[in-house]
């Protein structure tokens, strides 16, 4: 059986990663913020002889390069569509033509998913349709499908907290079979910083983190 595990990621661009974040901290800040998040999660999800292969789907398309030199060696392709639906729903479909039986796919703001998370999930879906990851935030950290499934994606209102009900409120309606994972943070503000500081500080940067230190013993 061939598994395949789509990495969503970005150029950590300051100003264009990590929006909400930079609020607060600024976009030179939460870009190398995301950027260690990334990099925890790409590390930690890195596959075993046997396990699923990894492509990673990029953007914006016009970092090709950078994230070429950032991830030496993977399979990269560029992620296409208008919105986050679309571009998932475009990686589905072209794993699942590369021959891949099953599918799932992660972002890379969770940095405690790891390769234990996703063979969790395939080995799921030996059963299921379709698998979530839950985030404490109303959205999700991974979703796997055992078929393509692009009806999934519509109807959905992206980047928002009804994100995970409104999943499986669409998978019912499309009669697919659906479990789900353990509820994991995801770091998207401030305050997600500072509730996961003792696990998210031996991930970042020295210079980061200590600029941060500082910045949430006052907040």
């Amino acid at each position: 059986m061939k598994r395949t595990l789509v990495v969503f990621v970005k150029w950590p661009r300051p100003g264009t990663v990590k929006t909400r974040l930079s609020v607060d901290l600024g976009p030179e800040t939460s870009a190398a913020v995301y950027r260690a998040l990334a990099e925890a999660e790409i590390a930690g999800t890195q596959p075993r002889a046997g396990d699923y292969d990894r492509v990673f789907f990029y953007a914006p398309a016009d970092a090709a390069a950078d994230i070429a030199r950032w991830l030496p060696g993977e399979t990269l392709q560029a992620q296409d569509g208008p919105d986050l639906g679309a571009r998932m729903a475009a990686a589905f479909d072209a794993a699942f033509a590369a021959g891949a039986d099953q599918v799932a796919i992660v972002g890379t703001d969770v940095p405690w998913v790891t390769r234990d998370t996703v063979l969790q999930a395939f080995e799921i879906l030996d059963e299921r349709d379709v698998v979530l990851g839950p985030c404490e935030d109303g959205g999700y950290y991974l979703l796997a499908l055992s078929r393509p499934a692009p009806g999934l994606f519509e109807e959905i209102a992206w980047s928002t907290p009804g994100v995970l009900d409104a999943t499986r409120d669409r998978a019912q309606a499309l009669g697919l079979s659906l479990a789900t994972l353990g509820t994991l943070p995801d770091i998207d503000t401030l305050a997600d910083v500072r509730l996961a500081w003792d696990e998210l500080r031996p991930l970042l940067p020295e210079a980061v983190a200590d600029l941060l230190g500082p910045r949430l013993r006052s907040g």
